[in-house]
């Protein structure tokens, strides 16, 4: 019955990803998995449900997968001490590690291609969209900064603005690789040299004042 329903989730990822929430059926979605439409309903009430589980699923899914590098983007605070006093290589190495998880982990690139499309499709998607790439980020970034600033150990300047300078071109990186996947080379030498250059553009070296 578990496999079952695992197998729903995964393929309706994989066609929703690939096709839009709406251009895709239960039927569709019930042939991919090996089942006759009906017994889909066994599952999952309506497509929504589907919709609805592969959001509480993935966001499960990434915090488990993410913890094991020190990033828990629900709790702020459990992360302050990772980037306190963390060395321009270290933090260069940590950035390229979760960039790289977050593009080619299955579920999490196809999530991600999944809510591109589907943020046009309606303003609670939209919402939606922000709020997983966007505020979320921004605001796991600002409690970062704001501790480190604290911290006196990079320049006080405004946390949130500071967010939007080094979240902007991490997002932004990541869709050129989602759309030309063959630029993911490139891509990740841009991403160091950013991640770098704002190191050293805002980090207060020991004895500076």
């Amino acid at each position: 019955m578990e496999d079952t329903k695992q197998r729903i989730l995964e393929k309706s990822l994989e066609l929703f990803s690939a096709k839009g929430y709406d251009a895709v059926s239960v039927g569709e979605i019930a042939k991919a998995v090996g089942i006759k439409a009906p017994s889909l309903y066994n599952h999952f009430p309506s497509k929504q449900a589907i919709f609805d589980a592969i959001v509480e699923s993935t966001a499960a899914h990434y915090e488990k997968d993410t913890g094991w590098i020190d990033i828990h983007v629900q709790n702020v605070k459990q992360d302050c001490p990772t980037f306190s006093h963390i060395p321009e290589q270290a933090l260069a190495d940590k950035v390229r590690q979760i960039f790289l998880y977050s593009l080619h982990d299955k579920q999490v690139s196809q999530f991600r291609r999944m809510m591109t499309l589907e943020q046009f499709r309606s303003p609670e998607l939209a919402a939606l969209f922000s709020e997983r790439y966007v505020d979320r980020m921004i605001s796991y970034h600002a409690g970062i900064f704001r501790s480190l600033i604290a911290g006196g150990e990079i320049r006080d300047e405004d946390p949130d603005t500071l967010a939007w300078m080094y979240v902007s071109p991490v997002i932004t990186l990541l869709s050129v690789c989602d759309r030309q996947p063959e630029r993911e080379a490139e891509s990740l030498e841009k991403l160091d040299a950013h991640v770098k250059l704002f190191f050293r553009t805002f980090n207060i070296e020991r004895g500076e004042k």
